[in-house]
């Protein structure tokens, strides 16, 4: 048996019982990764990274943030914010979210894959892609590769600056809160936030907050809620 300190400790964040299942089967046998725990809300991934040492994290895009909030927990801006607090952490989603824009966008917030559920080959080689990953590559599904470089020059995806999506995802995440409020999220001033939200209404034309997380959802620049 290996040294548990010598293997890649593991987190998973699904909200399907079944999939969390369907991944835990997988590693079951690779003896150089240990699945350390699998959550189902988005509220308790920092404090189960901050308890745990943990290496490597899978998540899905589509995850409710907690059991009375389940608007998407928005990943597009704690992935960034994952990494700054644990740098060494290396991310995977696995979603059966399609859109480029998406995709590109966990891409350049830090994520270093992107595999969609369908992709049947790629989850049976789940634990050769983790170790990929954990070395230092990156890996993409095919399908997502090609999503992320079609009409790349004229994406959707650079229409708005990164604070901006971050933003209007946590907007989308906790659409009860207030502008300050969610400002305090972004540790950022009351001022700031709504500068970086009007800049965001002129660049996608629209004249408030719900329409701009309307059509920032349209665009992939964030996550549509799912029925």
């Amino acid at each position: 048996m290996q040294n548990s300190k010598n293997k890649i400790r593991l987190v998973l964040l699904d909200d399907h019982q079944g999939i969390l299942d369907g991944y835990i089967y997988r590693l079951q046998n690779a003896s150089d990764i240990e699945v350390v725990a699998s959550i189902t809300y988005g509220e308790v991934l920092e404090s189960v990274l901050a308890a745990n040492n943990i290496d490597f994290l899978i998540l899905d895009v589509q995850v409710p943030i907690s059991p009375s909030n389940h608007n998407p927990y928005p990943i597009l801006y704690q992935i960034p914010k994952l990494l700054q607090l644990f740098p060494k952490l290396k991310i995977l989603v696995i979603s059966m979210h399609t859109e480029g824009n998406l995709i590109r966008l966990a891409m350049e917030a830090g994520a270093r894959g992107y595999i969609l559920k369908d992709d049947n080959q790629a989850i049976k080689e789940l634990p050769s892609i983790i170790r990929s990953i954990y070395s230092g590559g990156i890996f993409l599904s095919q399908f997502a590769y090609e999503q992320i470089n079609k009409n790349r020059e004229s994406s959707a995806s650079h229409l708005l600056t990164s604070r901006q999506i971050e933003a209007l995802s946590l907007s989308s995440a906790y659409p009860d809160e207030s502008t300050e409020e969610i400002a305090q999220r972004m540790n950022v001033a009351h001022s700031t936030f709504r500068n970086i939200l009007s800049e965001a209404y002129l660049r996608l034309e629209v004249s408030n907050r719900a329409a701009a997380i309307e059509k920032a959802r349209q665009l992939g620049l964030i996550t549509k809620i799912l029925s």
